[in-house]
Order: structure tokens, then sequence, then C-alpha cells
């Protein structure tokens, strides 16, 4: 028995048919995770008194961030369904 089969086989065993599937979500959520706690200090940050071109490097962060938790949202829609 190959290891490809060895491992559906057990997979199929143990009810681990969405195996892949689950891995990606936790790997999705964790990002989102790490995302969220950017994106927090980067608001945190926007709060202080800081010059005009590092609040304009701060506020480019934040909307590339914004749009990162916005994909990964929508990935995570896609796997859930």
């Amino acid at each position: 028995m190959s290891i490809k089969k060895f491992m559906q086989s057990v997979r199929e065993s143990l009810g681990l048919s969405d195996f892949e599937k689950s891995g990606k979500k936790k790997s999705v959520k964790n990002l989102l995770k790490k995302l969220r706690n950017r994106e927090d200090k980067i608001l945190k940050s926007l709060k202080k008194k800081i010059e005009k071109k590092e609040k304009k490097e701060l506020k480019e962060e934040l909307d590339i961030i914004s749009l990162q938790i916005k994909n990964g949202k929508k990935i995570l829609d896609k796997l859930n369904s």
C-alpha cells in the first residue's frame, strides 16, 4: 500500500475527509487574527501625535491591511460553504 493510499484510508476511517479544508480554515483564521492585531496597533499609533509623513504611511498600511482582511473573510466564507 502506498503512502498516499494509506493516508487516505486513515482519513476516511477517522472521519477526516475535510482535513485539508479545515487546515486551510485554521491558517486563514490565524492570518486574520494577526492582521486584526496589526490593524489595532496602527490605529493606536495614529491616535498619537506623529509627523505627517509617518501618519500618511500608517494610513496607507491601514488601507492595505483592511483590504487583506476583507479578502481573507471572502476566502473563509468560500471555505465554509
